[in-house]
Formats: C-alpha cells, sequence, structure tokens
C-alpha cells in the first residue's frame, strides 16, 4: 500500500475516486448515506482543498484509490453548521474555543470495505495527524457506529462529549497528542 500526502487543489485528480471510496464506505450500514450525500461530499471538495491548513492522506493499492482521510484548521469563530452544534453543546463555549478552533479537524476517514481490518485506516489517520499544530487534532463520529467509536479509542483517541447511549447524536474525540486529552470529561 502507498500513502501520500495531499496539501490542496492536486486532490481534485482523484475526485472521482474518493467519490467511490466514499460511497463504498459511507452508502452501507451503519452510515446508511445515499448517492446525494455522496454528491454532496464530492461537491464540497474543490472548497475543502481550499481551507486553510487542508491535508488529505490517499491510500493507493497500484493505481487503485482504496482509502483516503482529509483535514484542514478549523476557524474561529467556531463553524455553525453541520453537525458542529452538536459538539458545540457538548462542550460548552470555553473547551469549544480552546480545544477545537485552530486545531486540526479530522473531516473524513473511509476505506474500500474489502481494505478494512488491514490497519490501513490507522496508518491514514496517523500520516495525517503527524504534523497536526501542537499535535491538536480532532474529529465527529456517529455513536451509531460501534466499530468507529471503538476504532478511535484503539488508536489512543480521547472521547471528550458522551451522548446518551441510545441516542444518535455525534462524540467529539481529541487526539492522542492533544494537550486538552487529559481535562476531557469520562463518560458518566
Amino acid at each position: 500500500m502507498d500513502i501520500r500526502v495531499f496539501k490542496g487543489v492536486d486532490l481534485l485528480d482523484h475526485a472521482t475516486a474518493l467519490r467511490s471510496v466514499y460511497v463504498d464506505a459511507f452508502c452501507a450500514p451503519p452510515w446508511n448515506e445515499d448517492a446525494e450525500k455522496a454528491a454532496e461530499f464530492a461537491g464540497r471538495l474543490p472548497m475543502n482543498v481550499r481551507r486553510p491548513g487542508f491535508t488529505a492522506t490517499l491510500a493507493f493499492e497500484e493505481a487503485q484509490v482504496v482509502g483516503f482521510a482529509t483535514a484542514w484548521t478549523t476557524c474561529s469563530p467556531f463553524p455553525t453548521d453541520r453537525c458542529y452544534p452538536q459538539a458545540a453543546a457538548g462542550l460548552g463555549p470555553d473547551r469549544t474555543a480552546n480545544w477545537l478552533c485552530g486545531a486540526q479537524e479530522i473531516d473524513e476517514l473511509a476505506l474500500r470495505p474489502d481494505i478494512r481490518g488491514t490497519g490501513l485506516a490507522a496508518e491514514l489517520l496517523s500520516a495525517l495527524t503527524a504534523h497536526a499544530p501542537d499535535g491538536r487534532s480532532w474529529l465527529l463520529t456517529s455513536i451509531r457506529s460501534g466499530r468507529a467509536m471503538s476504532f478511535y479509542r484503539r488508536q489512543g483517541w480521547t472521547q471528550a462529549t458522551h451522548p446518551s447511549p441510545e441516542g444518535t447524536g455525534i462524540a467529539v474525540f481529541l487526539s492522542p497528542r492533544h494537550p486538552a486529552r487529559h481535562l476531557a470529561a469520562p463518560p458518566l
């Protein structure tokens, strides 16, 4: 497996392959996204590659993209679209500003199903976060995916918000090198 790092618009040369991997990863349970969500993801790519701090890691098996991860620097003030309000509500305004703004935000991590369990997701995530500012990386994931939640814990990420286990909310995770990870509240 060959992992390559992209820092900008060059990633768009692989947009079709990324959309294909996105469909394979997220249009099945537990995510159950549809073709419209995959089109939205692909439609956001041209804007995302221009965000401050944008970085992507792509895994190639020969010439085929089999996995990817994307990230950028979270702006200040903290965004209010997508799932950001849930993250801010779970952390509160001070921790949101101090822990997340200016940190590297992991947006997507996706693998083709036949590659799962090979350690590739960990390699993509590690390569993506290697140069995070002051070790500060964070991400959101749905609590509907026990597999994703377990994966991030195994990689040393700290869960910083704890929605109801029976809920449909999102959880914020802080990276193993994030200086605030020890300040995160443990689950009840």
